[in-house]
């Protein structure tokens, strides 16, 4: 039975810019078959979803995320993130007395508040990518899973993680709307030349993509000078890394010159708004990296600092970068929504599949309530403008992904959330008991 939807605000995000008042999508089983404008026809089998007084757009793409770290929401103030210290001694250090239970415990609250706030795909970079993957699989999320390698020289984490992260990825082949790719922490600082050649290895093998933290500080381009004469990103060409697709979360401390480097290439820069705020770093250099023509995606990073809510990273976002470059044109509201949905799908190699409402893309869209405090006046308004600096994600009222209604009228059909919070408090109750705290 085909799903004919009508609402009375259709933003298309194809490469027209359609906007539709009103207009209806045609969903066949995972794949939109029609979009259009006015009222639809319905067929005699056709099962009519009335989304009158709502706004239908593509689902959200968060391009960088940590799933799991809902774990230690609120217990991360007052240290950045973004430094060694602040890695090793707090993030670090929650880690060591974590566990993959806890994982598995965690990372359903941090996909039903996805969910809720409009992302329908999002990429994770963490350990413990196989209690992702069945909480992801079991709540119905489009995901990107990343097996996060962290190895800092120790041959046999070498051995071990590259082996499990193969294993991860031979699992994922099999999947409808789960992918696997290669999670190095980062180049050069934890993972050496030989992990990465083996890395580089994996992601071709099985055809998929890096996703990285790179650039948060100078660390990279100090390490590569000292020891190879070289910028990061020269090294990272010469290894043949940069022919690999990579998700390149935070990318604030890059050169114009190697920009011009890495445009030729699927690099993507991944900015997370908050989470630099919080740590006290820097805004990437979004308009340079657009003037350079590279593309650019939106992520929230971990719940640490940051919320699930990909509009409010698009407010954010779209500030930061203005204010950055002390320019009021330096990005548009457009700019940000297309960095959340088909730019995000670019990234992560789906623009063909994903991120605009168009006849045969996978059937990945949300719904916001146009009643909610925000949208008015009507009259003469951009909805660009309004959802990125006047609405929230709590105006999403329904997520569908790959033609499956994750949410219908802001109640989630795929996960309890009252019961994924009370497993975060009993997880996090044992993090600080083990921590002697």
């Amino acid at each position: 039975m085909r799903k004919v939807i009508k609402a009375s605000v259709v933003l298309t995000m194809n490469k027209a810019a359609e906007i539709y008042k009103p207009g209806y999508v045609v969903v066949d089983g995972n794949r939109i078959v029609e979009v259009g404008k006015g009222e639809p026809k319905l067929g005699p089998d056709d099962e009519l979803v009335d989304f009158t007084g709502k706004l239908l757009m593509p689902g959200l793409i968060n391009a960088h995320a940590h799933t799991p770290m809902v774990l230690t929401r609120g217990m991360c103030e007052g240290v950045s993130l973004f430094t060694m210290d602040g890695f090793l001694n707090t993030l670090r250090r929650f880690e060591k007395y974590a566990d993959s239970d806890m994982a598995a415990m965690t990372s359903p609250c941090n996909l039903a508040e996805m969910i809720r706030m409009g992302t329908t795909c999002f990429a994770d970079q963490y350990f413990y990518a196989d209690r992702i993957f069945k909480a992801t699989d079991e709540a119905g999320l489009r995901g990107l899973i990343c097996y996060g390698i962290v190895e800092l020289g120790d041959e046999e984490a070498r051995k071990r993680e590259t082996a499990r992260c193969e294993a991860f990825l031979e699992m994922c082949q099999r999947h409808p709307f789960i992918r696997g790719w290669v999670g190095p922490h980062a180049f050069f600082v934890d993972n050496s030349l030989d992990l990465i050649e083996i890395e580089k290895n994996l992601a071709k093998k099985y055809n998929t993509g890096f996703h990285i933290h790179f650039a948060t500080s100078n660390e990279e381009n100090d390490y590569c000078m000292a020891h190879y004469n070289k910028s990061a990103v020269t090294m990272m060409k010469e290894l043949g890394i940069l022919e690999v697709p990579i998700l390149a979360a935070h990318a604030i401390t890059v050169s114009e010159e190697d920009m011009e480097t890495m445009k030729g290439f699927p690099f993507t820069p991944v900015m997370a708004p908050t989470s630099s705020m919080k740590s006290g770093f820097p805004a990437a250099p979004v308009k340079a990296y657009r003037d350079h023509g590279i593309n650019v995606a939106l992520g929230t990073d971990n719940l640490c600092s940051s919320s699930a809510d990909m509009f409010g990273e698009m407010a954010t976002g779209a500030k930061l970068v203005i204010h950055r470059e002390h320019d009021v044109k330096a990005i548009t509201a457009f700019d940000m929504v297309k960095m959340a949905t088909i730019d995000g799908a670019k990234a992560i190699m789906m623009e063909d599949q994903l991120g605009s409402l168009e006849n045969g893309k996978l059937a990945d869209m949300i719904a916001l309530d146009l009643s909610d405090p925000g949208w008015v006046p009507f009259c003469g308004q951009d909805y660009y403008t309004q959802l990125v600096y006047w609405v929230s994600g709590m105006s999403v009222t329904d997520s569908m992904v790959n033609g499956r209604f994750l949410m219908r009228d802001r109640k989630l059909l795929t996960i309890d959330y009252g019961k994924v919070a009370s497993d975060v408090e009993k997880a996090t109750a044992e993090l600080k008991r083990r921590m002697g705290e």
